[in-house]
This record gives structure tokens, sequence and C-alpha cells, in this order.
């Protein structure tokens, strides 16, 4: 299998590093810790590239993984990885707007259990950017679209400063008529965002191993840099193969997503699980080679860390989609 990108997916990539290198700055993640609106600007800029959400995946997939090398906040993953899915397998009036980054949406499906599956439960769960998008589609148990503005919210804390999730109160009261999906279809959704989210996590973690990878050139201890120090090299290497394998891996997801080859729900599950493994590592074994500096506020390493962990633990672990992968091959 041919992985090498084509030059218009290199002008993409290309264009997404420059674009966010210097919009979604080190010092923009802070402050949207206090203030969410100070990501709306990048979200100016980052509308212009909703309408990947229409095209193929190896595509879209490219743009997130920029994404998460610099762990961007705002309703971009929500509205292109989630909410336009939904409306084009529905067949919503709203998929144009949504696709030229008029409008903006997320999708609100787990209950309360935490799983990414149809329920009727009142309170839905792990719902990102629920406060700050134009609509709401709520996935009910049949299941069935509903789609909703401003419902009532609840921010929840969690590790990852940049993605905020939100527990969301189900009001059909005054809500359009629900649209029916097929359990195949939304299924398809779920996974489709799934190899969306392992994307950026291998962002993420390239994040963190060039940050790594940098000081240990850098930081000297006994007259050297600690880079030559066997120990640290292992570590290093160690990062280097799991992000080269889940980089493979997501590819391949996205590839067999757009095929639609039979192979597609398993290798979603391969890349979430490698990607988990990549970021984790990155994170646990970067903040060892940084030491005590890299425990500090003042170090921007752990708004990567708070991301990759906060990823891991989004739309399924990696021992859950390890999990699902052994049943995909026993039964």
């Amino acid at each position: 299998m041919d992985f090498t990108l084509s030059e218009d997916q290199e002008l993409l990539r290309d264009t997404a590093r420059a674009l966010l290198a210097a919009e979604c700055t080190t010092s923009m993640l802070r402050a949207h810790i206090d203030d969410p609106a100070a990501a709306d600007p990048l979200w100016t800029h980052l509308r212009e590239y909703a309408g990947l959400a229409g095209g193929p995946l190896t595509d879209h997939h490219l743009f997130l993984e920029e994404l998460g090398y610099v762990a961007a906040p705002g309703p971009f993953f929500a509205t292109t990885a989630l909410f336009a899915p939904l409306l084009g397998t529905v067949d919503h009036e709203l998929l144009p707007a949504a696709l030229a980054g008029e409008v903006t949406g997320t999708v609100a499906l787990a209950g309360t259990d935490g799983r990414w599956r149809a329920n009727d439960d009142p309170v839905k769960t792990f719902v990102p950017e629920a406060d700050r998008v134009d609509w709401v589609a709520v996935v009910s148990g049949e299941p069935a679209v509903t789609l909703l503005r401003n419902p009532p919210t609840r921010l929840v804390r969690t590790v990852d400063t940049t993605r905020r999730l939100f527990e969301v109160t189900v009001d059909a009261s005054g809500s359009g008529e629900p649209l029916p999906i097929l359990p195949e279809e939304l299924e398809s959704i779920v996974e489709w965002a799934t190899v969306a989210l392992a994307a950026e996590m291998v962002g993420t973690a390239r994040r963190l191993f060039d940050m790594t990878l940098a000081y240990a050139k850098e930081r000297v201890q006994f007259d050297v840099p600690i880079g030559s120090f066997q120990a640290v090299q292992h570590k290093l290497a160690d990062m280097a193969l799991d992000l080269e394998r889940a980089t493979s891996a997501v590819q391949f997801a996205a590839m067999a997503h757009d095929a639609g080859d039979n192979d597609r729900h398993r290798a979603t599950h391969v890349a979430k699980a490698a990607a988990g493994a990549a970021a984790t590592r990155a994170a646990k074994d970067g903040i060892h080679i940084h030491g005590g500096i890299g425990y500090t506020w003042e170090h921007d390493l752990h708004l990567f860390i708070r991301r990759a962990y906060g990823s891991e633990h989004w739309l399924g672990t990696r021992a859950e989609h390890h999990d699902l992968l052994a049943e995909e091959l026993l039964i």
C-alpha cells in the first residue's frame, strides 16, 4: 500500500503548519484556559477548511494531525469530525452551511455510562464545545437525530484544558422532528470521529517528541548533552517507534474508510489504540527526560501532556479498543 502523499496533500499539510504556527501559539492556549473566547480568532481561519469534512478522510486526517500538534482548541473538531458527518448521513439542510464554516455544531451521543452508542438517557456526556456552538445534534435510542439550540449544559473539568467537554440535558420540547438514522450509519460516524481523533493524537505525540528531542540536545549534564546518554536515547527511540507505528495505523484506517474496505472496523480500533500508545508514551517519557522543568506550570510541556491523556480517554481508551478489536477478530 502506497502511503506517499500527493502534491495537494503536501500543500494542505504545509499550509496548515504555517497557519497554525502563527495563529495557535501556546500563549493563546494559556489564555483559553481562563477565557474560551481567546480561541475565536483561530476559528475565523479554520472555518475556511471546514469543507474537509465533506471530502476524503485521508485529507481530513492530515489537517487534524496538524491541529493536534498545536493542541488547537475551539469548535473545528466537533463541527467537522462529528456534526457535519452526522448531518450528511441524515441529509440535513444545514450541511452546506456547516461545510462552509457558516455554522458550528457538536454531537451529544454518549449516555451516563460514557459509551458512544445510541441511548435515551436524559443527560448526554462528553459533548465537546456544547456551550459555544450553534447547534447540538442529540442522538436518541431509536436511533434518531434531533437538533437543539442552547440546551442546558454543565462544564465537566478534565485534565485537558484545550478540549472543553460538557454534560447536556436533553429537552425535546420545541425541537424539530427527529430524523431517523440506521445503526450501521451511526457506527460509521463514530468510527470516522475515532480515526479523526487518533490523527489528532498522532500530531500531539509528534509535538511531545519534538519538544523532548530538542531538550535532550540542549540540556547539558556532566559537560555533555543528556541526549548522548544511552538511557535517554533508548527512550527517544521507543517514542519514535510508537509514533511511526501510530502514523501508519491512522493513515491506513483513513484509507480503509475512504475505500469502504471491510477491514475499516478493525483498522479504526488499531488506529486509536496505536495513537493512544504513542501519545501517552511521549507524555510519560517526555516528562521524564525534561526532569523537574517539565513539571512546572511555566513550561509548555504540560499543555500537550494534558491533550495526550485527555484524548486517550475520549472515544474509547486503548484497552477498550483492544477489547473491541479482539471481538472483531474472534467473532
